[in-house]
């Protein structure tokens, strides 16, 4: 096993109350998640106390977090590990009510002995995080406790107010943890270091030198039997306001005054205040062919699939350059990309037919996928006679520095983080409602969607909201391969 440095995992011992234990997250990412943070060493003493709705024992539970970890963990399991993880796990059915889980959770703390922390994760859907939220109050398991929120945080401005305060009656915000798992992934962190760390990128860093951003989260799934939840959420309020707004701040924000989670957050939430109102006319919403016959989908539904939006940041360091959001369903390809296209030269001499400016403006190009990638591209002359130019680009992948097996998957990341008390990668009371806040009249008059078909780019309308420029996506080239021989 590699060593940890010191100071990666908590101070203390801990007990994680699992609200959901036998969902559909939990099975998929958070129990996979909390087995390789126990069995690496980054989590030495913890307890799991898992809450759900099925009636089952702790055996049962047992057998689903196995089962979990067999068919979604990216990890060989090593049984002497399984062995250890599993006599952490204990079980209280929802219906055995809030004394049972607070014998439950100090029976954990008693095997523990000495001082432990207390971490409740609430992965629930909105509309059951308050009672859940209540049962813990109940069961007087508030106090020195600290809570992981799952999104979407409301689904307008009265709704996110209305959850705060509410939250804010049984949890102080400090003790709050709301999650936006993009934020968790490595590849969003090294955005700031990419832009903080380096000379060469920070001081064009801004509207003189940047044309216009792109943000573009395509996917290739469907609703993967959430209908239920989707018809409530929709594309913008599932995807836009909870991820995408959020790698947009880690783009856009100052300079923090150190890298610490207040500074950071402070810088954020200035950005969110600096966008302007999202605008009806700005955005562009779709819905796949077949998503109206789908189980669960009501047949009328105005529920867009697919959204594309123009917005922009009105400060001082962006002021008129455009940023572009899109995501959606069923789309060509599943991608997460940051793409910052540089201005052209205000100048050419070079002689026409060369080849400059035939592809479009230089870009930088982060790959926000778990395997990190960023991509240079720039003009450079072709061999031989003349002066032919081509587009040329330079690209780094995390693979090709050996350090591939020390990532951490997003929500390893943040329940560590969480366990540390670090708000960091974490979204504020005060940041969700402006977002809210700034989504007002699109909200109120959300453009008809339009239909666009399975496997595609989304509407034909995408590409008049971005003209004159174009869409990144789909690349003018693959990312390089850096294993091209298998090895």
């Amino acid at each position: 096993m590699a060593k940890i440095p010191p100071g990666v995992g908590p101070k203390y011992a801990q007990v994680l109350v699992l609200v959901g234990a036998t969902g559909n997250l939990s099975k998929r990412k958070l129990l996979p998640g909390l087995f390789h943070l126990v069995s690496a060493g980054f989590i030495p003493h913890c307890r799991i106390v898992g809450v759900s709705l099925d009636d089952i024992d702790v055996e049962g539970f047992r057998k689903f977090a196995r089962g979990a970890l067999d068919q979604f963990g990216s990890r060989k399991v090593v049984e002497s590990d399984w062995a250890a993880f599993a006599d952490s796990l204990d079980y209280v059915p929802l219906g055995a009510g809030a004394e049972a889980l607070k014998s439950a959770v100090e029976r954990a703390e008693k095997a523990l002995g000495g001082e432990s922390r207390r971490v409740h994760y609430l992965s629930v859907p909105p509309d059951a995080a308050l009672s859940a939220v209540l049962l813990l109050k109940e069961a007087g398991l508030v106090e020195g406790s600290r809570v992981i929120m799952e999104k979407p945080f409301g689904v307008d401005l009265d709704s996110a107010v209305t959850l705060n305060a509410k939250l804010h009656d049984v949890f102080a915000e400090s003790q709050i943890f709301r999650i936006d798992h993009f934020l968790g992934k490595e590849p969003a962190q090294n955005i700031l270091a990419f832009r903080f760390a380096n000379g060469l990128f920070e001081p064009i860093w801004n509207r003189n030198f940047i044309d216009h951003v792109q943000i573009d989260v395509p996917e290739t799934l469907g609703l993967e039997g959430r209908a239920a939840f989707y018809e409530q959420t929709g594309a913008y309020r599932d995807m836009v306001v909870t991820h995408l707004f959020q790698i947009l701040a880690f783009m856009a924000m100052e300079p923090p005054t150190a890298l610490q989670p207040v500074p950071i957050s402070e810088e954020k939430n200035k950005v969110f205040r600096s966008m302007s109102p999202v605008e009806p006319r700005d955005v562009v919403r779709g819905q796949y062919s077949g998503y109206r016959s789908e189980p669960g989908v009501d047949p009328e539904s105005d529920t867009e699939t697919f959204i594309a939006l123009k917005c922009h940041i009105d400060n001082w360091r962006w002021a008129g350059v455009p940023f572009f959001l899109r995501t959606g369903k069923k789309m060509a390809e599943g991608q997460r990309i940051i793409s910052i296209a540089f201005r052209e030269p205000p100048k050419s001499m070079f002689p026409p037919g060369s080849g400059v400016g035939a592809q479009g403006p230089d870009h930088l190009t982060f790959d926000l996928a778990d395997l990190s990638k960023v991509s240079l591209s720039f003009y450079g002359k072709r061999p031989g006679p003349g002066m032919r130019l081509d587009k040329l680009s330079m690209q780094f992948a995390l693979q090709e520095t050996g350090l591939i097996g020390d990532v951490l998957e997003a929500y390893e990341r943040l329940i560590l983080d969480a366990m540390r008390g670090d708000h960091t990668l974490f979204t504020t009371a005060d940041g969700i409602e402006r977002l809210w806040e700034v989504s007002i009249p699109l909200l109120e008059a959300p453009p008809p969607v339009r239909l666009y078909a399975p496997g595609s780019w989304g509407p034909k309308s995408v590409h008049q909201l971005i003209a004159p420029h174009a869409w990144r996506l789909p690349f003018e080239r693959a990312w390089r391969n850096p294993n091209p021989t298998g090895a």
